[in-house]
């Protein structure tokens, strides 16, 4: 690989000549459209060895202050156990990671986990929450990783810190900033590629002073921080691998204990670990199997009496995809795998503890053994873990983990606390107050990229969303065959006839997963046909070969056969976590075209059969504060889009995917009087155009057919099936009565 420039080259997002272009025009977006997006969400509220130059060379980063000791302790390994302040030390962790948390519930949920008998936390930090830009960083709000911390300390929990850069974590594009792909020549992720190690670098030189002295050696609780995330899975780049080391060492000293997590296969810790004294490597490995021929296993990669056997990642339960049955694992299997690493003083760390919510747009993807087989994840991250999405822990798994750790625990364990009350505030009617295509009317020519091909989203500076492409054809009389070689994820294709002034028509959906050509339906047309391909990035990979994700159109587009060129790009970013608008732009463009548009009666009357994507309105009111709680908004007998409840976005739905059917709403999200609930519904919504606010979650919609009603009376029978132990249970009741 060609050497690059300097790390000032390295961050130019676009050096290519075309992305260039692109890039430059993005910047020149007027303040127009600046209020504009704004307003829309208010209102519409296989390893591998590269060869690569040697690596920068590092001079040792200069240590923060290091804090006075005296409050300082001393965690270490020795006899291949863990010992904290001279005593030999157990670790029953479980993992709760902050930024799938509401920072006001994050005290709550750490609570629960020590009820649950956990002496330890163990999160991630991603760093694209932290650096969505290049160069702006926020640690404020749910980023808030130091007021999380503290609050561990507070709480005497130690922790466990992940930090990357490469977190997996079903996260978004594996918790890197999705500027990295645009940095042209492409970066090699999870390499020693100078350029991107540069990147890195300038990244710790930010996160790692900062948690520097919440080290336990410090007075603070970090015991371990561990390096890059099962790497033996990926490539086998020691070079990378001991770089990292070497850095986090510049910033934190050699007094924490530095780790690698890694599967426990012979390959996976060959592969993985780093090796010598230095660095910890610990394990993971299916729930179930046999843990201690892994640990003797894993002593192999640990120096003589540095292994202690650690379980980094035990799995409480799984993730799902949307499209799949909800994953759930048996509570007295899970226990009982447990106990086998307890019983013999292993240490075991819990995956998850809680899950939380992949609220906004940061849920991940994952991929079979093409990048086509794309599964992104749901909104909800409960992960069938024994503290559930909402923080509920009266259930089996809960029960009987607990029960397990009681045995192991050297002190008392502090009383259960009751489920966090929920609410249903009921029904919710929605008007519809703009199609989306309206919204692009008051555009000006700097609201605006263009290009002869398509450009991905990265291309134009976007992160998450929706990126809308436009482009022109002549009519013909028999219609035309579009075919987009690679779509990632999903686009919605329109056309429409401006001499004719009809709305846009919908011509169908090519999606990454099913990609087939699609037949235009025949417009007879005086003028050019505009072609419209509404793109929504669904989730970057963030797991295995195929991470290098880009989003958008990223091949040429064809017409019965031929290229078509001449394109128009309109960003639709949407707002996504921990991003509010910082501007009032009501009051600023009150009499722009964007209200205009907002406030056209025509398109408030209600179509239940458009599949035209559009923007609907409601509200519900909480008349006191003690009537605040958690509630689920109910999505069943809508499509498929994004909600934002008080301009809080609480995720995608696609009730007509499954299995999630109702999008979780934190009680902090919501406030006496009036709460505003926004949706963008991509296909067609509910005929009524009603919503419910419920109190409990719903993972059955892909039970019921998208209308809300299985034809046999199914959604009664359904909240009657509760009390059957597992999901399965219930399908296969729901099946008989239907053949009955």
């Amino acid at each position: 690989m060609t050497a690059r420039a300097a790390a000032g080259d390295a961050l130019r997002l676009h050096s290519a000549e075309p992305a260039s272009r692109a890039a430059a025009m993005a910047r020149k977006r007027s303040l127009r459209a600046t209020l504009f997006f704004a307003l829309l969400s208010l209102a519409a509220v296989g390893a591998f060895v590269p060869a690569f130059a040697p690596l920068p060379s590092l001079s040792s980063p200069r240590r923060p202050p290091v804090p006075n000791k005296s409050d300082g302790g001393k965690f270490e390994i020795a006899s291949d156990k863990f010992w904290k302040d001279g005593y030999p030390f157990q670790i029953i962790g479980g993992d709760v990671h902050y930024f799938r948390v509401l920072p006001e519930y994050w005290e709550d949920r750490l609570l629960r986990a020590k009820a649950l008998g956990l002496n330890t936390i163990q999160t991630y930090v991603p760093w694209n929450l932290h650096e969505p830009k290049p160069g702006e960083t926020v640690f404020e709000g749910i980023a808030d990783i130091i007021s999380f911390l503290d609050l561990c300390k507070k709480l005497d929990l130690l922790v466990m810190l992940r930090v990357g850069p490469y977190i997996c974590a079903e996260w978004d594009f594996g918790g890197f900033p999705y500027w990295l792909l645009a940095i042209k020549p492409a970066l090699t992720l999870r390499s020693s590629d100078p350029a991107f190690v540069k990147l890195v670098e300038r990244w710790w030189s930010i996160l790692l002073p900062k948690v520097s002295s919440l080290l336990y050696a410090n007075g603070g609780p970090i015991i371990m921080v561990q390096i890059e995330n099962e790497y033996g899975s990926y490539g086998e780049d020691k070079a990378y691998l001991h770089h990292l080391v070497k850095l986090a060492r510049g910033y934190l000293g050699d007094e924490v204990i530095l780790y690698t997590t890694d599967g426990g296969s012979q390959e996976a810790l060959q592969k993985g670990t780093v090796g010598g004294e230095d660095v910890f490597s610990a394990v993971d490995f299916e729930t179930g199997a046999e843990p201690w021929p892994i640990f003797e296993l894993q002593k192999q990669f640990n120096a003589p009496g540095k292994s202690p056997p650690l379980a980094a990642e035990f799995y409480t339960g799984w993730l799902t995809h949307w499209g799949e049955n909800i994953s759930q694992t048996d509570a007295e299997f899970t226990a009982a795998a447990l106990k086998k690493i307890l019983s013999r003083n292993g240490s075991a760390v819990l995956y998850m503890a809680h899950g939380g919510t992949n609220f906004g747009f940061y849920n991940g993807a994952n991929t079979g053994g093409s990048e086509s087989k794309y599964k992104p994840d749901l909104t909800s991250y409960d992960y069938d873990a024994p503290i559930k999405e909402s923080g509920d822990v009266d259930n089996p798994k809960y029960k009987a983990i607990r029960k397990v750790v009681e045995q192991y625990s050297t002190a008392p364990l502090p009383s259960v606390p009751y489920n966090n009350a929920k609410t249903g505030y009921g029904r919710i009617q929605l008007q519809r107050t703009s199609f989306l295509f309206d919204l692009l009317n008051v555009l000006g020519p700097h609201d605006v990229v263009k290009s002869k091909n398509p450009l991905s989203m990265e291309l134009v500076g976007q992160m998450f969303g929706f990126l809308l492409y436009a482009s022109e054809f002549p009519a013909t009389d028999d219609g035309s065959m579009l075919t987009i070689p690679k779509v990632h994820d999903r686009g919605q294709v329109f056309v429409s006839c401006a001499s004719r002034e009809d709305r846009p028509l919908y011509a169908g959906a090519i999606e990454r997963w099913s990609n087939k050509p699609l037949h235009l339906p025949v417009t007879k047309c005086a003028s050019r046909i505009t072609l419209y391909v509404l793109v929504e990035n669904m989730g970057r990979v963030n797991y295995g070969s195929y991470m290098f994700d880009m989003k958008g159109i990223l091949s040429s587009v064809y017409l019965n056969g031929r290229v078509l060129l001449g394109w128009k790009m309109f960003s639709i970013p949407l707002h996504n976590l921990n991003e509010a608008t910082k501007i009032n732009p009501i009051f600023q463009v009150r009499h722009s075209g964007v209200m205009r548009v907002l406030s056209n009666k025509s398109i408030n009357k209600s179509d239940g059969a458009t599949r035209e994507p559009a923007f609907y309105a409601g509200s519900f009111h909480v008349d006191k504060v003690a009537q605040i709680k958690d509630t689920f908004i109910s999505f069943r007998g809508w499509g498929k889009g994004v909600a934002y409840v008080n301009d809080f976005n609480i995720g995608r739905f696609w009730p007509s995917f499954g299995p999630q059917c109702n999008l979780y709403v934190p009680a902090p999200v919501l406030r006496v009087g009036v709460n505003s609930l926004v949706v963008l519904e991509l296909e067609s919504p509910k005929p009524d155009l009603v919503l419910h606010s419920v109190d409990e979650p719903d993972f059955s919609c892909d039970i019921c057919s998208r209308d809300g009603d299985c034809g046999t009376g199914l959604n009664d029978l359904i909240k009657s099936f509760r009390f059957l132990n597992t999901q399965q249970d219930r399908r296969n009741e729901i099946m008989k009565r239907i053949i009955n």
